[in-house]
This record gives structure tokens, sequence and C-alpha cells, in this order.
């Protein structure tokens, strides 16, 4: 199904949130979840639904963040949330669940003697602001009308049928957006500075080498809302101009990122999204996955881009910037995975809304990976200016007691 036009793209959009609501059983299959048999608890609820004819859909998510407690489950349209479960769990949540609509309190969050059934009111997740992980969790990954039906590339067609480059990138400076990959070099200003370079082809490139020690943020949005990344990268290279192509950079030890990311590239050409011509607009531009090998200096951009042209991964000493001479010699903008996250969203909700999220000199959310001696470990988004503290104690649950051996 090719999308000829923005307006074949609304019209499929509310062609699908006009479909009978239906139950739907959310199964986390992140690798956090997976690890702890998430496969294994899919496949039991498929089974067991098929097995009693009932008319509940079953499908598999991204991350749902609390990987402490997985395998996670979301039973939506009834707004219950299990945890901790297991094969053997899957014909009692259908009995009590899906056929009498009540939850089985032993699978849920207890807090003060009292079952919360539904995420949202779990500590865990209360403080957090999902911008960056706004789909993850939520959505089918690899299935683009489950990404089309939330929202999904509506920012781009926005951008294509309505906005210059210019505004564009105006609406960008507005909103505050900051590079998520470490550096928060202003995102506006470096796209700025590429499109005024008059040297062409330019090119556009994801970094998604995430090598640091317990870090699962980039790996996780790949995994669980890979369109969000596609989707911002388009409108990207809308907004700097003179870009035939891209590269999302992914380490070949994420290999589910890659995946999910190969089957949402294929899906977005189907549909018109990607390749030329994108939906009807005139606008061209193509994506290419290249797989790192897991060198920790090839996170470093000009070492990246050294790896990409299939060079030894080596920093080089700047300037020039890369904007001015980077892939191959020509102009190139480098952002982070969670920075392409950011970018339809803001399109979509305005600049002044996501700017009214964190500090004066950090607008917006940052995603954080949980790891090591806390209670609750997993991924989490929150606004910029929260506390160490927050983090460690509210979100956390505070240390795990015992002694770290040395």
């Amino acid at each position: 199904m090719r999308l000829k036009s923005p307006q074949e793209l609304e019209e499929l959009r509310e062609e699908l949130r006009r479909e009978a609501p239906r139950t739907k059983v959310r199964v986390c299959c992140g690798t956090g979840c997976r690890a702890a048999g998430a496969e294994e608890v899919l496949a039991a609820f498929r089974e067991e639904v098929s097995r009693q004819g009932l008319d509940v859909e079953i499908t598999s998510s991204g991350c749902q963040g609390w990987c402490e407690r997985g395998p996670l489950v979301a039973v939506e349209g009834m707004e219950i949330f299990y945890q901790g479960v297991s094969p053997y769990d899957v014909p009692a949540i259908v009995d009590h669940t899906l056929k009498r609509g009540k939850p089985l309190e032993r699978l849920l969050y207890w807090e003060n003697g009292e079952a919360i059934p539904w995420r949202d009111k779990i500590p865990f997740y209360r403080k957090q602001v999902r911008v960056i992980l706004r789909n993850c969790g939520r959505i089918d990954p690899e299935d683009i009308r489950d990404y089309i039906h939330v929202g999904g590339y509506a920012a781009l067609a926005k951008v294509l049928s309505e906005m210059s480059p210019e505004e564009v990138i105006e609406e960008i400076r507005r909103a505050g957006l900051r590079g998520r990959g470490g550096a928060g070099f202003p995102t506006a200003r470096k796209w700025a500075a590429c499109r005024a370079q008059k040297e062409t082809p330019k090119y556009l490139i994801c970094n998604g080498d995430e090598g640091d020690p317990g870090a699962f943020m980039d790996r996780s949005v790949l995994e669980g809302d890979p369109h969000s990344v596609i989707e911002g990268m388009i409108i990207a290279a809308y907004a700097i101009g003179d870009i035939p192509e891209g590269y999302i950079y992914v380490r070949a030890e994420y290999p589910l990122a890659v995946k999910r990311l190969e089957t949402a590239i294929k899906q977005a050409e189907e549909y018109g999204l990607l390749g030329d011509d994108i939906l009807g607009t005139g606008f061209s531009f193509r994506l290419e996955i290249k797989r790192g090998a897991g060198a920790f200096v090839c996170g470093e951009s000009t070492a990246l881009m050294y790896s990409i042209e299939g060079k030894r991964g080596m920093p080089r000493q700047t300037p020039p910037r890369s904007v001015e001479r980077g892939l191959w010699g020509k102009p190139t903008v480098l952002n982070n995975v969670k920075t392409f996250a950011s970018v339809p969203v803001i399109i979509s909700r305005g600049a002044d809304w996501f700017a009214g999220i964190g500090t004066e000199g950090s607008k917006g959310t940052m995603v954080f990976a949980l790891t090591g001696k806390v209670r609750n470990t997993g991924l989490v988004e929150v606004p910029m200016g929260i506390t160490i503290r927050e983090l460690v104690y509210d979100i956390g649950g505070g240390p795990r007691e015992g002694r770290i051996k040395a």
C-alpha cells in the first residue's frame, strides 16, 4: 500500500481509528523481558486465546520500562498491568481478566496493602514524563499501522506540506532541543550550519552506537519505536537540504534493534513514507543501516564516520567540523537516536509545549537506564532538572539491601 499524499495518510489514520475497539494484550518483548521469558508468555497467550475463541488481540511491544519486574503484560481497554508474568499464569489471566473482566490481584503491584491495577499510578512510572519513550511499550514496533494509528508520520506530512526547511529549523530552535548523545549541542544550530554549506551532497547519520556499560536507552528506542527515529531523520533531511541518503549506525550486538529497524525501513518504503517521492511531494530520502563491530571509540562522531567509510575507527582533530567536512569529506549532520526521536513530537505538539518541560537551559526530557544496586532497575524518562535523589529513591525505590562485594 503506497500512500501518495498527506491526505491519504490521514485517511488511513482515520480508518484505523474507526475500527471496532478490541481488548488488547501487549506483552513486553524488549530485550530485558525476552531474557525473562516474554516470548514464551506471548506464545502462551496466543495459544490460550485461540483455544477459547476469544476476540482479543495479542501483540508484542517494545520495552515497557520496568525491567526488574518483567515479563510485563498490559491489558489495554481494561487498564490492567501485570508484572512477573510466566506462561503458567496465562490461563488464569485469560479466565479472570479476559473472560470475566477481573484483575488477577497476585500479579498486580501492591503499595501499602492496596493493589494498583494500572502502571501510571505505580511509583516507578508516577514521576516519569514520556516524550522520547512515548510509544515504547504502547505499540507493536513491527507494525507500521500501529505507529500511524497513534499519530505516526503526521509530523512528516505537516513538514512536507505546510512548512519550509527554515521554518522547521526555527521550530526546533524555539523548542530548545539539544543533542541527547551527551554533548548537548543545540540541534537547530547544527542543522542550520550544515544547511548553509554549499558543497553537496550532504549526509545524515543517526548514532546508535551505545557502548557505555549498563546503558540501554538507545537500544530500547530502536527496538520499541523505530519509526519515530526514521520519521525524525526524514524531517531533518528535509530541513537541512541536499541530503539524498542517511545512515543509522547500530552496533551488531543489538540484533533485535537491527531486525526491527530493517522491518520498519521496509514498511516505510512500501507505504511511500521513505524513498523516492515521499507522500507524492517530490521529496526523496533513503536510509541504510550500518552495523558497528563493537569498538567503543566508534561512538565518537568522526571515528564513526570513518567506520561507515570502511576505514579504521579513529577520531580526527577538528576543525573542520563534521557539518563542514564529514562523511566522505562532505557536510554531515550526526545526531543521537533520542534526538531524532524527539523531533516528530516537537513538530506535532509545538515548540512551546516541549520548551515547557525541563529547565531554562535544558529543555525537554532525558532517558536513563537505572541499573546496579537499586530496587527498581529499568528504563526511565524524566524532565531535565530532576535530582539524582529523586531518580534513585522515588523512581528506583532506593538502594538494595546488602553491601556490594569488593
